[in-house]
Order: structure tokens, then sequence, then C-alpha cells
């Protein structure tokens, strides 16, 4: 049973679990049922079996090799081997860019040293889960999430983050992009002296999911809503090839002295990798 249990995304479990006892009962086998389907539950465990044992860059070069997909990258040589970085990368997917950059760079470092900044409900990713950090910002587990992020530059960590916060959006003028990166990793990097390496993930999502998110804020919904495609675009991705390019490490306390503060450095990084 405990095998099972590692290798399975069990949502109706993880639903309840984060409503609490109380609530949890009264919400209905049916629509719980719904949400398993849309999120391709039995297909993302399908995944998960054909992955497990592996763990770590292990796992997510099975879960590649089961979706038929190559990953060309680019730069990799701008990187020296004994410096710390924070990785600052698009979020083009929003689930398999990380999945590849775990991939790429704990097989470069050691699984061991690297760390990926993620929404706390991948965490759910067992087999992944000791190369992820969680951001939670409320409360009790947001004061616990950043000790966590902090230790992890301490112990020397390899920092990957996502600046964005969600994945690429299509804008009015018909280009899919980033929304506007946050400054935090620029915070953090200052704070621990570290370069950033900006990384493009040459990716996108359907039309179906950019479609959805463009209706939705026209219709003023605050919830974004097309998250909950995000499992689907991972399969509609079957055969595909991505590239990630690694720029040239950038020194955010030269760009401070110059005048420059940390929302200036982030949005000046997000325009290199723009430009990939």
């Amino acid at each position: 049973m405990a095998e099972n249990k590692l290798i399975n995304i069990d949502l109706s479990e993880i639903i309840r679990a984060r409503l609490g006892a109380g609530r949890g009962r009264f919400l209905p086998d049916f629509l719980l049922r719904r949400l398993e389907a849309l999120i391709c539950q039995d297909q993302l465990n399908d995944i998960l079996r054909y992955a497990y044992p592996a763990m770590g860059s292990d796992f997510s070069h099975k879960c590649l090799e089961y979706l038929d997909i190559q990953v060309i990258t680019e730069g990799l040589d701008n990187l020296p081997d004994n410096e710390k970085f924070v990785f600052a990368s698009n979020h083009p997917l929003g689930g398999l860019d990380g999945i590849t950059l775990v991939g790429i760079l704990g097989k470069r470092y050691g699984d061991e040293n690297v760390k990926v900044l993620v929404n706390d409900m991948l965490m759910h990713v067992t087999p992944l889960a000791p190369l992820f950090l969680p951001i939670n910002k409320y409360g009790a587990q947001g004061r616990k999430s950043a000790a966590l992020i902090n230790r992890a530059f301490e112990e020397g960590k390899q920092i990957v983050m996502f600046p964005a916060g969600l994945v690429s959006r299509l804008g009015k003028d018909g280009v899919i992009r980033d929304l506007e990166w946050q400054k935090s990793f620029v915070v953090k990097a200052l704070d621990y002296h570290r370069r950033i390496v900006p990384v493009k993930f040459q990716a996108l999502n359907s039309m179906k999911f950019y479609n959805w998110a463009k209706w939705r804020k026209k219709l003023g919904i605050r919830v974004n809503i097309e998250q909950v495609l995000l499992p689907s675009e991972i399969f509609k991705s079957r055969g595909a090839t991505f590239k990630v390019i690694f720029g040239k490490p950038v020194d955010p306390t030269e760009l401070k002295l110059k005048g420059s503060n940390p929302a200036v450095i982030a949005a000046a990084i997000r325009k290199i990798v723009e430009k990939y």
C-alpha cells in the first residue's frame, strides 16, 4: 500500500486534506471525479508508474522519455562549475519546464545541489520533492517556506526560480510572453552575493490554454481557472522538442551600483531572456 501511495496522485485526498476533515466530507464524489478527469489524473499516474522508482533528475529524464520529448541545450559552457547561481527562467509550460530544468541541472550539479522553487501542490510529486522548495506566502506556512528558501541559499544550492510566478500568457499584441517578473529573485541574489543566469525555455502551450486565459480575464474572473488545463497540456507536448538557452551570468550588484533597484534589474533580465 505504501508503495502505491508513493507513485500515485490522489486529487480527492489532497483536496480533502487541504480543506480539513470537517469541510472536506461535504465535497460530492461526482465533483471530485470530474476534477480528477480534468487534470488527467490517470494519465499522470501512468507517467509516475513508468518513471518509478527513478528519483530526481533520473525521474525527470524518464518522464521526458515517456512523452518522447527531445531537449536541446545551449550555453551551459557559460557556467563555471564551482559557482553558485540563481537561475531565472521564463515559465512557458507550467510543469514540464520545471521537470526539464531538474533533469538538466540535476545531471550537471548533482540532485543534492539543486533546488527549484515551485507551487506547493507540486510537493505531492514525491520523486521530485527532494529538489523542490514550496512557495507559500501566507501565515505559518509562508514563514516556513521562507526559512527553507533561505537555508537552501546558505547551504550553497543552485537555485532555480520562475520570477513570473504564473505561466506565460497571450498578450494584446498577439505575442505569448511571461507576466511581469517579480523582484524577489534579484533581492535574493543580492543578499547572497550570487550572479543570475537568464534562462530561456523555448516551448508553448496550446492556443486553447491561452484563449481560456484571455476570455477569463475579459469576463473579469480573478481566479486563474485556466490553470486546471495545465496537466492536459503535458500530454499535448508529446513528441515535442524543447530548446533551453542558458545566458551569460549577470551580476546584479554591478547593476545596483549603477543606480538600478531590484524591480528595474528584474525587468532588465526579463528583456535579456525575451531576446534569446
